[in-house]
């Protein structure tokens, strides 16, 4: 398997769940906290939590810390840098 097959499948394997669609759907409006993220997506906070958590190690959200807040975002430079290596491997058909 090649390391970009190993990418795309980490990628499916983070966003493979509903709820953790939903969060980065919700995340690409902005940063947010995960209170702000339970209340947009109707789940509990230590569910989302653990979605976040999924999403982070499979590099689809990054995170920073605001004072005592941890705000969660699309890592956008990622998810823009896999899909530049998936269409360089695309033939280029006219």
């Amino acid at each position: 398997m090649t390391d970009l097959c190993k990418e795309i499948a980490r990628m499916g394997k983070g966003i493979a769940n509903e709820n953790r669609y939903r969060i980065l759907e919700v995340l690409m409006k902005g940063s947010m906290s995960v209170s702000d993220i339970a209340l947009s997506v109707g789940l509990p906070q230590p569910a989302v939590s653990q979605h976040l958590k999924v999403l982070k190690s499979a590099e689809l959200v990054e995170d920073t810390r605001q004072g005592q807040e941890v705000m969660y975002s699309v890592n956008v430079a990622y998810m823009a840098s896999l899909l530049k290596k998936l269409v360089k491997d695309l033939p280029n058909k006219k």
